[in-house]
């Protein structure tokens, strides 16, 4: 008698091991595609290279390629179409929210622009979210944002290790507020932003003292329970944070 359990084990292990590999490779090859057609090295309306071609570019496998063409298509980057092969289309089929996508639109010549943009929707969710903080927080919620914000000013001198309390900071209000899908996109948007110098930049002792500051004014405004105040707060916080980070990317403060 087959011992059926023995036999299964036997016929799955070889498709593990190459389910384990091949998105290791798909996955190199579409990080690169994705960045080659958002920054523009292939326009939209031109065609990528051939299957065959891209074969011997990336050294992988037809079978590769197909899943990256795929891939690539689901992110609406491209298209293909019989006779004219792989098409790249333009930026209103993109999926913008896309982790590729989004972190190649930010290394763009005109990356600043999407940053900017990235900045508008930012305001604009964090602002609702610090006043629905205000709205729901409670005394226990109250002295654990106390808390932090207490090891963010033992953090001033610092400015490593303050941003990585910061980012804790604003992550902590977003989740007071309940706002899941606004923090989930939020976070999202910010996490490839992170990894654009332009964006994050260097701050200094005296930017951490005035982004310190800021948090001061959204914590007392959230801990008296004014929606109004802390939305103001965080939007005041959030753009001169930028403002200044933009005028000298270099030097920015924490935000």
């Amino acid at each position: 008698m087959i011992d059926r359990q023995e036999t299964a084990g036997e016929l799955t292990a070889p498709d593990q091991a190459a389910f384990v590999r091949r998105p290791r490779l798909a996955s190199a090859v579409v990080d690169h595609l994705t960045h080659a057609i958002v920054t523009e090295v292939y326009p939209a309306g031109t065609s990528l290279p051939t299957e065959s071609a891209l074969c011997d570019i990336y050294k992988v496998s037809r079978t590769v390629i197909r899943e990256v063409s795929t891939t690539l298509a689901e992110k609406g980057l491209v298209n293909s179409q019989q006779g004219r092969g792989t098409i790249v289309l333009d930026q209103f089929h993109w999926n913008m929210l896309d982790p590729t996508v989004l972190s190649a639109l930010f290394q763009r010549h005109d990356g600043v622009e999407f940053l900017d943009n990235m900045i508008e929707i930012r305001t604009q969710l964090e602002c609702s979210m610090a006043a629905k903080a205000a709205r729901r927080i409670g005394d226990l919620e109250i002295s654990e944002l106390g808390r932090l914000l207490g090891r963010l000013e033992a953090m001033m001198n610092d400015p490593v290790a303050y941003a990585a309390g910061d980012i804790e900071f604003h992550n902590f209000i977003m989740s007071l507020s309940g706002d899941r899908l606004g923090r989930a996109i939020v976070t999202g948007l910010q996490g490839q932003a992170l990894t654009t110098r332009g964006y994050s930049g260097h701050p200094t002792i005296t930017d951490i003292a005035e982004t310190h500051r800021a948090h001061v004014a959204i914590v007392s405004a959230i801990a008296r329970h004014d929606a109004v105040a802390a939305s103001a707060a965080m939007g005041t916080h959030i753009a001169d944070a930028w403002k200044h980070r933009r005028q000298a990317p270099g030097t920015s403060s924490a935000s």
